[in-house]
């Protein structure tokens, strides 16, 4: 049975005294309200996961994730943090090639394999994101862009390596933008990546790759979303902001 998870990425927002106090609803919420199987991932930035982390340390279907890492372990790159940093901290998750990276500090396959290596080699999860540009999503190119970001980020990874992976599509149109994916566009392209996983490693790997959709998640398209059998959950973004919000896309997932 593949993992379900929801995840929740705080982008460049909150203080730490605005954190503490969203993780605070946000994990009684969780405790008093849900009941479902999906794993809970909180995102902050890398000053708040420490005391995230251990906020939430007690409740078992909550973790904590970092939004990026260096492909270095160690060494003279001021301004950047490793995998082990982030490790050592309590997350157990990293998000790695979010279209905002990738647009904003132009990070490209090749360098996003290193850092999901890095991320792998410290016994930690990799949520790996792919997906296309508005012009790419028009001019009918978005497998072509999903094949390459998916084969050139992960496929030189060992069967046993990919077990750490989560993938999110995350079409860049509807980042933001309050467009949504339709369901039928998200589980076309969700069926497209695990098929293409399946092509490179096989039946089983691919049917225990969780599947994330990324897009505009609200409450009120969540439980359409997740209703689709290759859509495994959310990568939210705004709605993550909100306690009340996030716990009802949480709510969504059975």
């Amino acid at each position: 049975m593949r993992k379900k998870i929801i995840a929740g990425n705080w982008k460049m927002n909150k203080t730490f005294d605005e954190g503490m106090a969203l993780v605070s609803e946000l994990s009684n919420m969780v405790k008093d309200e849900y009941n479902g199987s999906a794993e809970v991932v909180i995102i902050p930035p890398f000053t708040h996961i420490n005391a995230i982390s251990r906020m939430v340390a007690e409740i078992s279907n909550i973790q904590v994730g970092a939004q990026n890492c260096s492909n270095h372990a160690s060494g003279a790159y001021t301004g950047e943090v490793s995998a082990a940093m982030i490790a050592s901290c309590g997350a157990k998750y990293i998000i790695i090639g979010h279209s905002e990276r990738r647009q904003y500090f132009n990070e490209h396959n090749d360098w996003l394999a290193k850092k999901v290596d890095a991320v792998l080699a410290n016994n930690l999860t990799a949520i790996y994101c792919c997906g296309e540009t508005l012009e790419e999503r028009e001019a009918n190119k978005h497998f072509e862009v999903l094949h390459a970001q998916v084969s050139e980020g992960l496929f030189h990874l060992t069967k046993e390596q990919f077990s750490n992976i989560v993938i999110a599509y995350e079409p860049v149109w509807a980042i933001g933008t309050g467009k949504t994916a339709s369901t039928a566009q998200a589980q076309e392209v969700h069926a497209y990546i695990r098929n293409l996983v399946r092509e490179k490693y096989g039946v089983d790997v691919a049917n225990h790759l969780t599947i994330q959709y990324g897009g505009s998640v609200k409450a009120d398209n969540a439980v359409e979303l997740f209703s689709a059998p290759d859509i495994d959950g959310a990568l939210v973004g705004g709605a993550a902001l909100q306690s009340r919000s996030f716990v009802d896309i949480i709510k969504a997932m059975k």
